[in-house]
């Protein structure tokens, strides 16, 4: 997979999650980097680059950058794809679940 998306989108794999609002890995660096990639990011996405999206969700809203990866993913060609979504309970996954549900019916 990691051949088949554009480098801003390994750059935010190296980031990592996005850092909760409440623990101090949301250090204003660390949240500058992580919006200045996002921003550089056009629309639509591969439905590779958006399975690596939907690695990088964190426990809460991230100060509201896990809406931008949610829009992001969501702008994939060919969207909703539930094979693309890790399986894990976290909210923004669910969250991505559930809409992707309700759009297939």
């Amino acid at each position: 997979m990691v051949n088949a998306i554009r480098p801003e989108f390994r750059q935010l794999v190296e980031l990592g999650s996005l850092p909760s609002t409440e623990v101090a890995t949301a250090s204003p660096a660390r949240l500058i980097a992580f919006q200045r990639v996002l921003e550089r990011i056009a629309k639509p996405v591969s439905m590779d680059e958006a399975a690596a999206l939907a690695t990088l969700f964190g426990p809460d809203e991230s100060f509201g950058l896990a809406w931008a990866l949610v829009h992001l993913i969501e702008s994939a060609p060919g969207w909703p794809r539930l094979d693309v979504l890790p399986v894990n309970d976290n909210q923004w996954v669910q969250l991505l679940r559930d809409r992707a549900s309700r759009a297939t019916r």
